[in-house]
Protein backbone atom coordinates (compact mmCIF):
# COMPACT_ATOMS: atom_id res chain seq x y z
CA UNK A 1 0.00 0.00 0.00
CA UNK A 2 1.39 3.12 -1.17
CA UNK A 3 1.82 5.84 1.92
CA UNK A 4 -0.04 9.00 0.78
CA UNK A 5 1.30 12.26 2.62
CA UNK A 6 -1.62 12.82 4.69
CA UNK A 7 -0.86 9.06 5.67
CA UNK A 8 2.98 9.94 6.83
CA UNK A 9 1.78 13.47 8.61
CA UNK A 10 -0.82 11.69 10.65
CA UNK A 11 1.67 9.11 11.76
CA UNK A 12 4.91 11.74 12.64
CA UNK A 13 1.93 13.80 14.68
CA UNK A 14 0.77 10.89 16.80
CA UNK A 15 4.78 10.79 17.31
CA UNK A 16 4.75 14.23 18.42
CA UNK A 17 1.46 14.00 20.53
CA UNK A 18 3.17 10.81 22.19
CA UNK A 19 6.43 12.84 22.69
CA UNK A 20 4.02 15.76 24.38
CA UNK A 21 2.54 13.37 26.69
CA UNK A 22 5.53 12.74 27.61
CA UNK A 23 7.00 16.31 28.39
CA UNK A 24 3.72 17.03 29.94
CA UNK A 25 3.75 13.73 32.23
CA UNK A 26 7.18 14.76 33.45
CA UNK A 27 7.32 18.63 34.29
CA UNK A 28 10.20 18.90 36.97
CA UNK A 29 11.88 16.96 34.88
CA UNK A 30 11.69 18.38 31.45
CA UNK A 31 11.74 22.02 33.20
CA UNK A 32 15.10 20.72 34.45
CA UNK A 33 16.02 19.70 30.94
CA UNK A 34 15.58 22.81 29.62
CA UNK A 35 17.20 25.23 31.75
CA UNK A 36 20.57 25.02 30.29
CA UNK A 37 19.05 25.86 26.85
CA UNK A 38 16.97 28.79 28.69
CA UNK A 39 19.94 30.59 30.33
CA UNK A 40 22.11 29.74 27.24
CA UNK A 41 19.72 31.75 24.76
CA UNK A 42 19.59 34.58 27.62
CA UNK A 43 23.05 35.19 28.04
CA UNK A 44 23.43 34.94 23.86
CA UNK A 45 20.62 37.82 23.66
CA UNK A 46 21.97 39.97 26.33
CA UNK A 47 25.71 39.73 25.39
CA UNK A 48 24.63 40.62 21.65
CA UNK A 49 22.44 43.61 23.35
CA UNK A 50 25.62 44.75 25.19
CA UNK A 51 27.89 44.02 21.98
CA UNK A 52 24.98 45.81 20.00
CA UNK A 53 24.88 48.66 22.28
CA UNK A 54 28.58 49.49 22.32
CA UNK A 55 28.73 49.93 18.16
CA UNK A 56 26.00 51.85 18.03
CA UNK A 57 27.73 54.05 20.50
CA UNK A 58 30.99 54.57 19.04
CA UNK A 59 28.71 54.88 15.96
CA UNK A 60 26.94 57.92 16.92
CA UNK A 61 30.55 59.29 18.64
CA UNK A 62 32.07 59.25 15.05
CA UNK A 63 28.49 61.58 14.10
CA UNK A 64 28.98 64.05 17.01
CA UNK A 65 32.96 64.47 15.91
CA UNK A 66 31.81 64.73 12.80
CA UNK A 67 33.09 63.06 9.60
CA UNK A 68 36.76 63.03 8.50
CA UNK A 69 38.23 65.50 11.08
CA UNK A 70 41.15 66.35 12.82
CA UNK A 71 41.42 67.96 16.31
CA UNK A 72 44.59 70.18 16.83
CA UNK A 73 44.79 70.78 20.86
CA UNK A 74 47.53 73.02 22.68
CA UNK A 75 49.65 71.36 25.58
CA UNK A 76 50.53 73.50 28.55
CA UNK A 77 54.02 73.26 29.40
CA UNK A 78 55.84 74.96 32.02
CA UNK A 79 58.73 77.52 31.32
CA UNK A 80 60.29 77.45 34.12
CA UNK A 81 61.23 73.81 34.60
CA UNK A 82 64.66 73.32 34.16
CA UNK A 83 64.88 69.45 35.36
CA UNK A 84 66.11 67.42 32.20
CA UNK A 85 69.24 69.14 31.26
CA UNK A 86 70.70 71.84 29.39
CA UNK A 87 68.73 70.50 25.72
CA UNK A 88 65.55 70.88 27.27
CA UNK A 89 66.44 73.99 29.15
CA UNK A 90 67.53 75.66 25.87
CA UNK A 91 64.31 74.33 23.78
CA UNK A 92 62.27 75.94 26.62
CA UNK A 93 63.65 78.91 26.02
CA UNK A 94 62.22 79.08 22.54
CA UNK A 95 59.18 81.08 22.32
CA UNK A 96 56.22 79.75 21.06
CA UNK A 97 53.06 81.86 21.32
CA UNK A 98 50.63 78.53 21.37
CA UNK A 99 47.78 77.61 19.10
CA UNK A 100 46.87 80.70 17.38
CA UNK A 101 44.34 81.51 14.33
CA UNK A 102 47.18 82.24 12.13
CA UNK A 103 47.79 78.25 12.84
CA UNK A 104 44.17 77.45 11.86
CA UNK A 105 44.95 79.57 8.46
CA UNK A 106 47.63 78.15 7.60
CA UNK A 107 46.88 75.26 7.59
CA UNK A 108 43.46 75.71 5.42
CA UNK A 109 45.74 77.63 2.50
CA UNK A 110 48.95 75.31 2.50
CA UNK A 111 47.26 71.83 2.75
CA UNK A 112 45.50 70.68 -0.31
CA UNK A 113 44.00 67.85 1.66
CA UNK A 114 41.92 70.12 3.71
CA UNK A 115 38.34 70.89 3.32
CA UNK A 116 36.81 72.72 6.26
CA UNK A 117 39.34 74.57 9.60
CA UNK A 118 37.50 75.82 12.41
CA UNK A 119 39.25 77.56 15.33
CA UNK A 120 37.41 77.24 18.62
CA UNK A 121 37.56 79.11 21.68
CA UNK A 122 35.76 77.81 25.06
CA UNK A 123 34.95 80.03 28.17
CA UNK A 124 33.08 79.00 31.19
CA UNK A 125 30.49 81.94 31.86
CA UNK A 126 26.97 82.93 33.35
CA UNK A 127 24.29 83.98 30.98
CA UNK A 128 21.68 86.38 32.31
CA UNK A 129 18.57 87.15 31.18
CA UNK A 130 15.86 89.28 33.08
CA UNK A 131 17.94 88.48 36.57
CA UNK A 132 17.99 84.39 35.71
CA UNK A 133 21.58 83.17 35.77
CA UNK A 134 22.44 79.91 34.01
CA UNK A 135 26.17 78.12 33.65
CA UNK A 136 27.08 78.30 30.26
CA UNK A 137 29.86 76.90 28.08
CA UNK A 138 30.55 80.29 25.37
CA UNK A 139 32.08 78.93 22.55
CA UNK A 140 33.94 80.99 19.56
CA UNK A 141 34.05 79.38 16.16
CA UNK A 142 34.09 79.77 12.71
CA UNK A 143 30.50 78.81 10.13
CA UNK A 144 32.01 75.92 9.10
CA UNK A 145 31.49 74.68 12.47
CA UNK A 146 28.24 73.31 12.29
CA UNK A 147 28.41 71.55 9.49
CA UNK A 148 31.88 69.82 10.44
CA UNK A 149 30.18 68.59 13.70
CA UNK A 150 27.13 67.92 11.96
CA UNK A 151 25.17 70.33 14.38
CA UNK A 152 21.45 71.37 13.10
CA UNK A 153 19.39 74.09 14.15
CA UNK A 154 15.60 73.82 14.63
CA UNK A 155 15.40 77.71 14.54
CA UNK A 156 17.04 80.76 12.95
CA UNK A 157 19.85 80.66 10.58
CA UNK A 158 24.32 80.48 11.08
CA UNK A 159 26.56 83.31 11.35
CA UNK A 160 26.49 85.24 8.05
CA UNK A 161 29.87 86.31 6.49
CA UNK A 162 29.76 90.05 7.65
CA UNK A 163 28.92 88.68 11.38
CA UNK A 164 31.74 86.57 11.08
CA UNK A 165 34.32 89.13 9.90
CA UNK A 166 33.26 92.26 11.62
CA UNK A 167 32.92 90.26 15.14
CA UNK A 168 29.27 91.11 15.57
CA UNK A 169 27.38 90.50 19.26
CA UNK A 170 25.38 87.29 17.70
CA UNK A 171 24.91 83.70 19.21
CA UNK A 172 23.58 80.47 18.25
CA UNK A 173 22.22 78.60 21.62
CA UNK A 174 21.62 75.33 22.79
CA UNK A 175 18.45 73.19 23.76
CA UNK A 176 18.88 73.65 27.79
CA UNK A 177 19.54 77.64 27.48
CA UNK A 178 16.41 77.97 25.26
CA UNK A 179 14.32 75.91 27.67
CA UNK A 180 16.05 77.98 30.44
CA UNK A 181 15.27 81.68 29.03
CA UNK A 182 12.68 81.43 26.48
CA UNK A 183 10.90 78.12 27.64
CA UNK A 184 7.29 80.53 26.52
CA UNK A 185 9.06 82.83 23.87
CA UNK A 186 10.25 82.78 20.23
CA UNK A 187 14.14 83.12 21.12
CA UNK A 188 14.63 84.72 18.04
CA UNK A 189 15.98 88.51 18.37
CA UNK A 190 15.74 88.65 22.11
CA UNK A 191 19.25 89.28 23.89
CA UNK A 192 21.10 87.38 26.45
CA UNK A 193 23.90 88.57 28.65
CA UNK A 194 27.20 87.44 29.12
CA UNK A 195 29.89 89.63 31.30
CA UNK A 196 29.55 92.96 29.79
CA UNK A 197 28.46 91.63 26.24
CA UNK A 198 24.81 91.59 25.38
CA UNK A 199 24.24 88.89 22.43
CA UNK A 200 21.50 88.81 19.98
CA UNK A 201 20.25 85.08 19.20
CA UNK A 202 20.06 84.18 16.09
CA UNK A 203 19.80 80.60 15.91
CA UNK A 204 19.02 77.55 17.97
CA UNK A 205 20.89 74.05 18.24
CA UNK A 206 18.85 71.01 17.92
CA UNK A 207 19.05 68.53 21.07
CA UNK A 208 21.54 66.27 20.03
CA UNK A 209 21.93 62.65 21.48
CA UNK A 210 24.73 62.71 24.12
CA UNK A 211 26.26 59.73 25.31
CA UNK A 212 28.62 59.34 28.92
CA UNK A 213 31.27 57.70 27.09
CA UNK A 214 31.61 60.31 24.60
CA UNK A 215 34.91 62.31 25.66
CA UNK A 216 36.25 65.90 25.05
CA UNK A 217 39.40 64.46 24.19
CA UNK A 218 38.40 63.39 21.04
CA UNK A 219 36.27 66.56 20.45
CA UNK A 220 32.92 65.06 21.43
CA UNK A 221 30.78 67.38 23.53
CA UNK A 222 27.07 68.14 23.79
CA UNK A 223 25.50 71.63 22.10
CA UNK A 224 22.74 71.87 24.79
CA UNK A 225 24.55 74.11 27.17
CA UNK A 226 26.25 76.11 25.01
CA UNK A 227 26.09 79.36 23.29
CA UNK A 228 27.99 79.82 19.95
CA UNK A 229 29.38 83.18 18.51
CA UNK A 230 31.52 83.90 15.95
CA UNK A 231 35.29 83.39 16.74
CA UNK A 232 36.38 87.36 15.98
CA UNK A 233 33.65 87.97 18.65
CA UNK A 234 35.31 86.06 21.05
CA UNK A 235 38.14 87.43 20.34
CA UNK A 236 37.73 91.08 20.30
CA UNK A 237 34.71 91.22 22.83
CA UNK A 238 35.60 88.76 25.36
CA UNK A 239 39.17 87.26 25.88
CA UNK A 240 42.02 86.94 23.71
CA UNK A 241 44.54 84.96 25.30
CA UNK A 242 46.92 85.82 22.19
CA UNK A 243 47.64 89.38 23.22
CA UNK A 244 50.58 88.80 24.83
CA UNK A 245 52.89 91.94 26.33
CA UNK A 246 56.26 92.26 24.20
CA UNK A 247 58.30 93.10 27.16
CA UNK A 248 56.99 89.51 28.92
CA UNK A 249 57.79 87.53 25.92
CA UNK A 250 61.49 88.88 26.79
CA UNK A 251 61.05 87.90 30.18
CA UNK A 252 59.70 84.44 29.45
CA UNK A 253 62.79 84.04 27.06
CA UNK A 254 64.75 84.70 29.67
CA UNK A 255 63.86 81.87 32.26
CA UNK A 256 61.05 84.11 33.63
CA UNK A 257 57.35 83.54 34.03
CA UNK A 258 54.40 84.05 31.49
CA UNK A 259 50.80 85.78 32.35
CA UNK A 260 47.39 86.18 30.69
CA UNK A 261 46.91 90.27 29.79
CA UNK A 262 43.43 91.18 28.14
CA UNK A 263 40.30 89.87 28.04
CA UNK A 264 36.79 90.48 29.62
CA UNK A 265 35.69 91.57 33.32
CA UNK A 266 33.91 88.77 33.19
CA UNK A 267 33.69 87.75 37.32
CA UNK A 268 34.55 84.18 36.72
CA UNK A 269 37.27 84.43 34.02
CA UNK A 270 39.14 87.43 34.93
CA UNK A 271 40.95 87.31 38.40
CA UNK A 272 44.29 89.10 39.76
CA UNK A 273 45.87 85.33 39.58
CA UNK A 274 48.59 84.57 36.64
CA UNK A 275 47.66 82.47 34.35
CA UNK A 276 50.45 80.58 32.12
CA UNK A 277 48.57 79.70 28.97
CA UNK A 278 48.96 81.83 25.89
CA UNK A 279 47.41 79.88 23.31
CA UNK A 280 44.79 82.14 21.63
CA UNK A 281 42.72 78.88 20.81
CA UNK A 282 41.34 76.25 22.81
CA UNK A 283 41.45 73.77 19.24
CA UNK A 284 40.92 73.90 15.90
CA UNK A 285 39.38 70.96 14.52
CA UNK A 286 40.50 70.34 10.63
CA UNK A 287 37.83 68.39 8.15
CA UNK A 288 39.63 66.47 5.54
CA UNK A 289 37.84 65.64 1.94
CA UNK A 290 38.59 61.50 2.68
CA UNK A 291 39.38 59.06 5.10
CA UNK A 292 42.23 57.82 3.56
CA UNK A 293 44.15 61.38 3.65
CA UNK A 294 43.31 61.36 7.75
CA UNK A 295 46.61 59.80 9.12
CA UNK A 296 48.36 61.14 6.18
CA UNK A 297 47.05 64.97 6.56
CA UNK A 298 47.47 64.34 10.29
CA UNK A 299 51.29 63.96 10.05
CA UNK A 300 51.81 66.98 7.57
CA UNK A 301 49.48 69.08 10.27
CA UNK A 302 51.97 68.03 13.29
CA UNK A 303 55.25 69.13 10.61
CA UNK A 304 53.30 72.24 9.66
CA UNK A 305 52.35 73.65 13.29
CA UNK A 306 55.87 72.22 14.84
CA UNK A 307 58.20 74.07 12.19
CA UNK A 308 55.22 77.33 12.88
CA UNK A 309 55.65 76.64 16.88
CA UNK A 310 60.00 77.03 16.59
CA UNK A 311 59.96 73.02 17.13
CA UNK A 312 58.27 73.52 20.71
CA UNK A 313 55.72 70.56 21.13
CA UNK A 314 52.79 72.63 22.86
CA UNK A 315 50.34 70.65 20.94
CA UNK A 316 48.71 67.46 19.94
CA UNK A 317 46.99 66.29 16.96
CA UNK A 318 44.15 63.58 17.42
CA UNK A 319 42.38 61.66 14.74
CA UNK A 320 39.11 60.82 16.60
CA UNK A 321 37.41 58.56 13.86
CA UNK A 322 40.18 56.68 13.52
CA UNK A 323 40.64 56.38 17.47
CA UNK A 324 36.68 55.23 17.39
CA UNK A 325 36.85 52.85 14.80
CA UNK A 326 39.91 50.82 16.18
CA UNK A 327 37.86 51.40 19.45
CA UNK A 328 35.07 49.67 17.18
CA UNK A 329 37.21 46.96 16.08
CA UNK A 330 38.15 46.11 19.70
CA UNK A 331 34.49 45.92 20.67
CA UNK A 332 33.73 43.19 17.46
CA UNK A 333 36.52 41.21 18.83
CA UNK A 334 34.87 41.24 22.23
CA UNK A 335 31.50 40.82 20.99
CA UNK A 336 33.07 37.65 19.53
CA UNK A 337 34.22 36.59 22.47
CA UNK A 338 30.85 37.35 24.42
CA UNK A 339 28.74 35.24 21.51
CA UNK A 340 31.13 32.20 22.10
CA UNK A 341 30.91 31.99 25.34
CA UNK A 342 27.52 32.32 25.17
CA UNK A 343 27.05 29.66 22.80
CA UNK A 344 29.18 27.52 25.19
CA UNK A 345 26.05 27.34 27.53
CA UNK A 346 23.91 26.75 24.72
CA UNK A 347 26.29 23.40 24.09
CA UNK A 348 26.56 22.91 27.66
CA UNK A 349 22.84 22.93 27.97
CA UNK A 350 22.72 20.75 24.74
CA UNK A 351 24.56 18.06 26.51
CA UNK A 352 22.33 18.08 29.32
CA UNK A 353 19.40 17.01 27.45
CA UNK A 354 21.37 14.06 26.10
CA UNK A 355 22.47 13.07 29.03
CA UNK A 356 18.39 13.40 30.38
CA UNK A 357 17.48 11.74 27.23
CA UNK A 358 19.59 8.49 27.34
CA UNK A 359 18.85 8.16 30.92
CA UNK A 360 14.90 8.31 29.36
CA UNK A 361 15.65 5.67 27.22
CA UNK A 362 16.65 3.19 30.20
CA UNK A 363 13.53 4.50 31.80
CA UNK A 364 10.77 4.36 29.43
CA UNK A 365 12.46 0.72 27.82
CA UNK A 366 9.49 -1.03 28.17
CA UNK A 367 7.64 1.55 27.10
CA UNK A 368 9.71 1.52 24.02
CA UNK A 369 9.15 -2.52 23.86
CA UNK A 370 5.53 -2.15 23.51
CA UNK A 371 5.36 0.49 21.19
CA UNK A 372 7.90 -2.11 18.93
CA UNK A 373 5.61 -5.06 19.36
CA UNK A 374 2.92 -3.25 18.71
CA UNK A 375 3.85 -2.49 15.16
CA UNK A 376 5.73 0.97 15.64
CA UNK A 377 8.73 0.95 13.25
CA UNK A 378 12.45 2.33 14.16
CA UNK A 379 11.39 5.77 12.74
CA UNK A 380 8.55 6.15 14.64
CA UNK A 381 10.36 5.78 18.13
CA UNK A 382 14.03 7.87 16.51
CA UNK A 383 10.80 10.47 15.46
CA UNK A 384 9.05 10.33 19.16
CA UNK A 385 12.26 10.78 21.29
CA UNK A 386 13.87 13.50 18.46
CA UNK A 387 10.59 15.34 18.88
CA UNK A 388 10.76 15.48 22.53
CA UNK A 389 14.13 16.81 22.81
CA UNK A 390 13.49 19.42 20.24
CA UNK A 391 10.13 20.04 21.73
CA UNK A 392 11.94 20.83 25.13
CA UNK A 393 14.85 23.05 23.48
CA UNK A 394 12.25 24.78 21.25
CA UNK A 395 10.23 25.45 24.69
CA UNK A 396 13.31 26.39 26.65
CA UNK A 397 14.68 28.78 23.79
CA UNK A 398 11.44 30.77 24.04
CA UNK A 399 11.63 30.84 27.89
CA UNK A 400 15.17 32.10 27.18
CA UNK A 401 14.04 35.24 24.47
CA UNK A 402 12.11 36.35 27.58
CA UNK A 403 14.93 36.20 30.40
CA UNK A 404 17.55 37.56 27.72
CA UNK A 405 15.02 40.65 27.15
CA UNK A 406 14.75 41.19 30.68
CA UNK A 407 18.12 40.93 31.60
CA UNK A 408 19.19 43.06 28.57
CA UNK A 409 16.57 46.19 30.24
CA UNK A 410 17.77 45.50 33.39
CA UNK A 411 21.43 45.75 32.72
CA UNK A 412 20.28 48.97 30.72
CA UNK A 413 18.74 50.43 33.23
CA UNK A 414 20.85 49.20 36.49
CA UNK A 415 24.17 49.55 35.03
CA UNK A 416 23.56 52.55 32.47
CA UNK A 417 25.16 50.19 29.37
CA UNK A 418 23.63 50.78 26.58
CA UNK A 419 21.87 47.46 25.21
CA UNK A 420 20.30 47.18 21.43
CA UNK A 421 18.14 43.77 21.25
CA UNK A 422 18.17 43.38 17.03
CA UNK A 423 15.94 40.34 16.02
CA UNK A 424 18.80 39.12 14.24
CA UNK A 425 20.19 37.87 17.74
CA UNK A 426 16.61 36.38 18.76
CA UNK A 427 16.86 34.57 15.34
CA UNK A 428 19.98 32.96 16.03
CA UNK A 429 19.81 32.58 19.60
CA UNK A 430 16.18 30.42 19.43
CA UNK A 431 18.02 28.80 15.24
CA UNK A 432 20.82 27.39 17.82
CA UNK A 433 18.54 26.27 20.67
CA UNK A 434 16.54 24.32 18.16
CA UNK A 435 19.58 23.22 16.42
CA UNK A 436 21.07 21.76 20.02
CA UNK A 437 17.65 20.13 21.00
CA UNK A 438 17.74 18.14 17.45
CA UNK A 439 21.42 17.39 17.63
CA UNK A 440 21.88 16.37 20.99
CA UNK A 441 18.16 14.72 20.54
CA UNK A 442 19.06 12.46 17.83
CA UNK A 443 22.23 9.90 19.71
CA UNK A 444 19.21 8.91 22.81
CA UNK A 445 16.78 8.65 19.72
CA UNK A 446 18.61 6.29 17.67
CA UNK A 447 19.54 4.65 20.87
CA UNK A 448 15.80 4.49 21.89
CA UNK A 449 14.98 2.92 18.22
CA UNK A 450 18.00 0.19 18.55
CA UNK A 451 16.70 -1.59 21.41
CA UNK A 452 15.34 -5.10 20.92
CA UNK A 453 11.29 -5.50 21.66
CA UNK A 454 12.03 -8.58 22.98
CA UNK A 455 14.40 -8.03 25.43
CA UNK A 456 12.79 -4.54 26.16
CA UNK A 457 9.64 -6.48 27.21
CA UNK A 458 11.75 -8.22 29.55
CA UNK A 459 12.72 -5.29 31.69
Amino acid sequence: MKKTPVYIYMRYAHNVGIAVEAILSNKVKSMLTALGIMFGVAAVISMLAIGKGAQQEVLEQIKLVGVNNIIVTPVVQSFNDNSNGDSENNQSKKYSRGLHRMDAQAILETIPSVQRVSPVVSINYHAVKMGKSYPVTLEGVSPDYFEMLNINLDMGKQFSEQQTDNGMPVCVIGNNIRNRFFNQENPLGQYIKCGQVWLKVIGTISKRDFTTSASDEMGISTSDNKIIIPVKTMLMRFKDRGSINPELMNNMARGGSMFFMGGSNDDEESSNQKETSTNQLDKIIIQVENTEQLSATAEVIKRLILRRHSNVYDFEVTVPELLLKQQQKTNEIFNIVLGAIAGISLIVGGIGIMNIMLASVWERIREIGTRQAIGASRKDIIAQFLAESTLISITGGLIGIIIGVVLANLIHLMADIKTIISFYSVFIAFGVSATVGIIFGYIPAKRAASQDPVESLRH
